[in-house]
């Protein structure tokens, strides 16, 4: 819906600079600067509105899994219940490392891609997984926050996008994993809190 309403804007800004006198084109062009740069600042929270609720999502089936579930995993060759949970925290410090971001020390986790695979594939107790979880979603959402007036900076993750597209890149992975968390609780007979 955002992007919509942005290519929108942009075509009613366009038409409006292109029907201006010469002396209007300034304060036009200056009036579409500045409405891209709100309609820009609307879909960064959006993105961060959904991830809010991604979080707490998150948190609170991981937090409705028994323990005796956690090391559950549909099949050989897969991520249990825990690893999916483990492996998004893992992405929630590592993506914004990619940026510029610096994930806490403790984590271990830089731009370098090993330090994510190191980090997502260590075990950890169940009291470890849900607070490195909450604890990533938090650094996640704040280094969403400071990239306020720079989604259009370049970025390069194998071909060059833009600080704003990584965000949704990581918004749309976030989704996929918490339908995998849905079907991996419902499997064992967990109901999704914001269900019941």
């Amino acid at each position: 819906m955002g992007l919509v309403r942005s290519l929108a804007l942009s075509l009613v800004l366009i038409s409006m600079t292109a029907c201006s006198a010469p002396a209007e084109n300034t304060a036009a062009t200056e009036a579409a600067v500045t409405a891209e740069a709100a309609a820009a600042q609307l879909e960064l929270e959006d993105l961060i509105r959904v991830t809010r609720v991604l979080h707490e999502k998150f948190t609170s089936l991981a937090e409705a899994i028994p323990e005796d579930d956690l090391a559950w995993r549909p099949v050989s060759g897969v991520r249990s219940v825990s690893e999916v949970y483990v492996h998004i925290a893992a992405d929630n410090w590592y993506v914004p490392a990619l940026m510029g971001w610096d994930a806490p020390d403790e984590t271990g986790v830089t731009a370098d891609v090993e330090t994510f695979r190191t980090y997502q594939d260590q075990e950890m107790s169940r009291a470890d997984m849900l607070q490195v979880l909450d604890g990533s979603f938090d650094f996640l959402l704040g280094a969403m926050e400071e990239s306020s007036g720079e989604l259009d900076r370049d970025v390069v993750l194998g071909t060059p996008t833009t600080v704003g597209d990584v965000w949704i890149r990581a918004v749309v992975h976030l989704h996929e994993h918490l339908g995998q968390s849905i079907a991996y609780a419902r499997t064992n007979e967990v109901v999704p809190p914001w269900s019941r």
